[in-house]
């Protein structure tokens, strides 16, 4: 199972994210690619600290999801709702300069990886309480998902 904490799966992760290009095709979805970079900012940006999450409300069940979520051999669904201030058409980041967002999505993965911690993990908006091996999945496969969207 793919994860940010084994060095080779990040490794991977880091060189499709690497290969991202403004104009790289979308299989589905909204984004354009440079949106999909600074969500996936945001979207680190929140366990860090830098940027409030809220919890998402009206979920039920949500240990379950959270198992199937991050650990059943299923790729994601693609069109799931994305929470306001992760969501570049809403309060997201907009995007700036390509290269520069590309490079702030690398420093935000590093110190999201990086031992000692220099945060303590909040709440998932959906899963609530995660351990730091739940973060290290859900790193992977939101950020898998986001690159497939891309054809990555």
């Amino acid at each position: 199972m793919k994860t940010l904490r084994n060095a080779a799966d990040r490794n991977d992760i880091v060189g499709r994210v690497a290969r991202v290009r403004p104009d790289s095709p979308r299989r589905w979805g909204k984004m354009t690619p440079h949106q999909m970079i600074c969500h996936l900012c945001d979207s680190f940006r929140g366990p860090l600290g830098v940027k409030s999450l809220g919890i998402a409300p009206g979920y039920v069940l949500r240990g379950v999801m959270k198992s199937i979520a991050l650990y059943a051999p299923l790729p994601w669904p693609k069109g799931l709702p994305t929470m306001p201030e992760m969501d570049q058409h809403k309060s997201g980041t907009p995007p700036a300069e390509f290269s520069n967002d590309v490079s702030e999505l690398l420093r935000l993965t590093d110190r999201f990886t990086r031992e000692p911690r220099d945060f303590t993990w909040p709440p998932h908006p959906i899963f609530l309480q995660m351990s730091d091996k739940d973060w290290m999945r859900w790193g992977y496969q939101h950020m898998d998902h986001h690159l497939r969207q891309f054809g990555l």
